[in-house]
Parts: structure tokens; C-alpha cells; sequence
């Protein structure tokens, strides 16, 4: 389970995500990343109604939040991301792997350039 310090849940936070957020496109779900100001990764996802019936979207939410509190450890500590499912499938693991390598190649060329 994604710890509760780890969830993005304030509308503001989406919005800026989703903004000015880049993007990783996979075949099912994209995930937006931006730098977060506090020292930790946070998730949060949108599961739009075009998915299914409310059981359906809250299977999904629990999968992809099991499924990233298991990459947590991969990311780095200052991202805030948010995930949006495109379509519905039974497992999400391979697609959210590939998807958070993106996302480290592309924060750590981001960091190198800073520093």
C-alpha cells in the first residue's frame, strides 16, 4: 500500500502536475512528473469514468497504488507525480516499470544540469 505521506490529494497540486508536468505516454495510463517542493515522492491518479463503473476505477486506483508503492524505493525523493488511466487492464507492473525508468533518466539528466 502507497503510505498516506506519499499520496497526492489537493486539487492544486493535480492541476500544476498536469500543467506544467512532463509527460511519459505509455500504452495504457500516462504519468505526469514535476519536481515537489518537500523531500519526498508524491502520487496521485485520475481514473476517469471512461474505465468503467465505480468498482472498476477503485480496482484500478488500488492496483496502480500497489503497484508504485513498490517502485517508490526507484524514484527519486522529490517528484510529485500523477497518473492518468487511459484504459482499463488486469495488470499494470511491466507498463509502470518502463514508465518510472522514463521518468529517472529523465529527472536524473534534470538534476546533473542543475547541480
Amino acid at each position: 500500500m502507497l503510505p498516506k505521506n506519499n499520496r497526492l490529494r489537493i486539487g492544486s497540486d493535480f492541476n500544476l502536475v498536469t500543467k506544467t508536468g512532463a509527460r511519459f505516454t505509455g500504452t495504457n495510463i500516462v504519468i505526469y512528473a514535476t519536481i515537489n517542493k518537500s523531500n519526498q515522492t508524491q502520487v496521485g491518479f485520475i481514473v476517469n469514468r471512461s474505465v468503467g463503473g465505480s468498482v472498476t476505477r477503485h480496482l484500478v486506483t488500488r492496483k496502480l497504488r500497489h503497484n508504485f508503492a513498490k517502485q517508490l524505493p526507484k524514484l527519486t525523493n522529490d517528484l510529485m507525480l500523477v497518473v492518468r488511466v487511459l484504459k482499463p487492464q488486469n495488470d499494470y507492473t511491466n507498463e509502470v516499470e518502463n514508465l518510472v525508468e522514463k521518468i529517472n533518466i529523465k529527472f536524473a539528466k534534470t538534476n546533473k544540469a542543475d547541480a
